[in-house]
C-alpha cells in the first residue's frame, strides 16, 4: 500500500513539473522579449495608476510609501487573477491529454498555479527595485508576508477548483468571472488605501476587510512595507472578525477541493 501510494504521488510529481515547464516555455514562444513580459506587465500598470490616483486624484498622501504599496498591491491582484483565470480554462485547454492518459486531474489546475507563481516571484524583482529607490527598511515583520499570499494563494485555489468544472459545463462562466473579478479588484482596495475608506465610513472598511483578498493584501501590505498600511486587528479587537476571512479561505477551499474531485470523472466524456 505504502509503495502503491509513493508511487501514485510520484508519478503526479513528474506530471506536474512536466506540465509547468511545457507551459512556462509556450507562453513566451515566439515573443522578443519573452521573460521580461512578467515584470513589464505590473510596472506599465503601476505607471498608469500612480499618474492617474496618486500624481492627479492625490489619493493615498496619508500613507507612507503608499505608491510602492500600491504596486505591491497589484502583484498580488495580478497573482490572484492569474491562478482564477488559468485555473478556470485549465481543464478545456488540456482536454487532449485528459482524454489519453489516466492521471489525478487537480495536477492540472495546480501547474496553472504554479506557473503563476512564478510570475509572482519574478514580480517581486520590480517590487524590490522600487523598494530599494524609495528606501522601505524591512523588519522582522516582512517575514508574515508569505503567510499572507499562501492564504490569497489557497483562496485562488479554491476559486479555481469550482470555476474549473463549471467551465467544462458552461462557457459563459468565464464571462460571468470577468465581471465578478472586475468587482472583485476594485472592492478589494488594491489601488487605495483602507485609510481613506475609514475616513468616510468605518462599517464600509470592516466590511471590505472581512474579503480574503483585501484581508491578504493589506496584512502583506502591513508586514513587508509599513504598519500604516491599516489591517483587521486596527479597527476592532474582536477575534471572530479578523478569524472570518481565514474561515472564508478554508471553505471556500474545501467546497472546490470536494467539488472539482466529484465532477473530475466525467471531464472526459464533458469537454
Amino acid at each position: 500500500m505504502r509503495d502503491r501510494f509513493v508511487k501514485k504521488y510520484r508519478y503526479s510529481w513528474i506530471l506536474l513539473k512536466e506540465l509547468v515547464r511545457t507551459g512556462f516555455k509556450l507562453r513566451y514562444q515566439g515573443s522578443a522579449l519573452g521573460y521580461l513580459w512578467s515584470l513589464f506587465k505590473p510596472l506599465f500598470m503601476f505607471i498608469i495608476l500612480y499618474f492617474v490616483f496618486v500624481h492627479f486624484l492625490r489619493i493615498g498622501g496619508d500613507v507612507p510609501n503608499w505608491p510602492i504599496s500600491m504596486l505591491f498591491g497589484i502583484v498580488l491582484w495580478n497573482f490572484f487573477s492569474e491562478v482564477t483565470s488559468t485555473g478556470l480554462s485549465s481543464v478545456v485547454g488540456r482536454s487532449d491529454v485528459i482524454r489519453k492518459i489516466n492521471f489525478p486531474k487537480y495536477i492540472i489546475v495546480l501547474s496553472s498555479s504554479v506557473l503563476a507563481l512564478i510570475n509572482l516571484l519574478l514580480n517581486f524583482i520590480v517590487l524590490a527595485v522600487f523598494m530599494a529607490i524609495g528606501h522601505v527598511s524591512i523588519g522582522w515583520s516582512a517575514l508574515l508576508s508569505p503567510l499572507y499570499i499562501f492564504e490569497l494563494f489557497l483562496f485562488a485555489m479554491g476559486i479555481s477548483f469550482i470555476l474549473a468544472p463549471l467551465y467544462v459545463r458552461l462557457r459563459d462562466i468565464g464571462y460571468i468571472w470577468e465581471i465578478v473579478s472586475q468587482a472583485l479588484f476594485y472592492g478589494s482596495a488594491v489601488i487605495y488605501p483602507i485609510s481613506m475608506v475609514v475616513s468616510q465610513n468605518v462599517v464600509l472598511a470592516k466590511l471590505l476587510l472581512l474579503n480574503p483578498i483585501t484581508q491578504s493584501v493589506q496584512g502583506a501590505r502591513n508586514a513587508l512595507i509599513g504598519s500604516s498600511n491599516i489591517v483587521a486587528s486596527d479597527l476592532t479587537s474582536n477575534i471572530f472578525y479578523t478569524l472570518t476571512p481565514i474561515l472564508l479561505v478554508a471553505i471556500i477551499f474545501i467546497i472546490g477541493a470536494w467539488l472539482f474531485k466529484k465532477r473530475s470523472p466525467d471531464f472526459a466524456e464533458d469537454i
